[in-house]
């Protein structure tokens, strides 16, 4: 089996993509040395027969014919797991749409949690796929017959199991609830690696210190192409913005940061960031969105039963409860009625919030059948 490996024999392979109704499309790479993923194999399967593996590091390959057919939005991309493929196509300037993951679907068709590859082509197409080059090195080249047997069966396989999937979904009326959960997807902000918004993922969020730590962290990593972990922990982070050293001594007196971090080039640059931050503390100041503050004990015991409540229903309608709802979402609802939490929109709100509602105010209640919970209207006494 061989690769395509020039601009030429691309440009030809996806000119034959060009008039099928959806691709399945997945990606090799290696990350855990680099801040940026590298792309070192894409597989790509259409019906009848067209299938090819492409290596992305050969030498003078242009992959904009591929880029191409990521971006035509006539031809449904099919993924499983998408999120790590679609940062790279993103980072490439070619976000994926349409996008339908096959995990998101089989959440909905009742397979579970965030079920592997594996194990959903195991259920519905009964085969069982070779998992041992998984892990081998990608960008070590010439790629072994073993790997790209392997890598294209990835594809072959997804693009048998995608109608399949798609009509599962469409006879249980689901297929609008996959149709939802793509758009978010190929949200570009999802994968938006601004240097100045890196604090919105850690905890706490509070410091202006803090702010501009996580910057100066993530604008090193991208420039060195290292992981984040690799130029400073998380825990370092919480430190820093705690005890806002001014000189590169102070890194000495803090536990979470490298012995040698003071001498290192590393120092007087963090040393600059963080002086910065503290002559202009509103100008770093985090935007933090409002929050409610801890859950209340009354409150707690509402999450508590709207958890029942999720289980039952998810039980009910045959679809993994992770993807109605999350228990941030359930805190939310359980203190305010009309807090915009997904939970509460589109199909999510007719399979759960809106009964999580009503649970709230004393309309429904939660009765034990057996070893199985169900939902039951309450019927109020008349007023005399």
């Amino acid at each position: 089996m061989t690769p395509i490996t020039s601009t030429a024999d691309l440009a030809e392979f996806c000119a034959r993509l060009g008039g099928q109704t959806f691709v399945a499309v997945d990606t090799e790479f290696m990350r855990e040395t680099t801040y940026w993923p590298k792309l070192c194999l894409i597989q790509a399967a259409s019906p009848g027969g067209i299938e090819a593996t492409i290596d992305p590091l050969a030498e003078g390959l242009d992959l904009g014919p591929f880029l191409d057919v990521m971006r035509d939005t006539s031809i449904l991309k099919v993924f499983h797991a998408a999120r790590q493929d679609v940062e790279i196509f993103h980072n490439l300037g070619a976000i994926p749409r349409p996008l339908f993951d096959t995990q998101i679907a089989g959440m909905a068709a009742g397979f579970g949690e965030q079920i592997a590859y594996d194990a959903l082509a195991r259920k519905i197409l009964k085969v069982e796929l070779d998992k041992s080059s998984r892990f081998t090195d990608w960008a070590r080249r010439p790629l072994s017959e073993a790997q790209l047997t392997y890598a294209l069966a990835d594809v072959t396989h997804l693009a048998a199991l995608y109608p399949i999937l798609r009509a599962r979904l469409e006879k249980a009326g689901r297929l609008s609830w996959v149709t939802e959960e793509m758009a978010a997807m190929c949200d570009p902000a999802l994968y938006d690696v601004e240097p100045e918004n890196a604090w919105r993922r850690l905890k706490p969020r509070k410091h202006t210190v803090f702010r501009a730590v996580a910057a100066w962290r993530e604008r090193t990593a991208q420039q060195r192409d290292q992981p984040r972990g690799r130029i400073l922990k998380d825990e370092a982070i919480d430190e820093l913005a705690a005890q806002a050293p001014t000189n590169v001594d102070g890194f000495n007196r803090l536990r979470s940061v490298p012995k040698g971090f003071s001498g290192s080039r590393y120092g007087p640059e963090l040393i600059e960031a963080i002086n910065a931050a503290l002559a202009d503390p509103e100008g770093y100041a985090p935007k933090i969105e409002r929050d409610s503050g801890p859950v209340s004990p009354a409150a707690g015991a509402v999450v508590e039963l709207l958890k029942v409540l999720l289980k039952a229903r998810a039980e009910d309608a045959g679809v993994a409860s992770k993807l109605i709802a999350t228990v941030a979402d359930l805190e939310k609802i359980a203190s305010d009625d009309h807090v915009d939490a997904p939970a509460l929109h589109g199909w999510r709100r007719e399979a759960f919030g809106e009964d999580a509602l009503k649970l709230k105010r004393g309309e429904l209640a939660l009765v034990l059948d057996g070893t199985r919970v169900r939902v039951v209207p309450v019927r109020r006494a008349a007023k005399v």
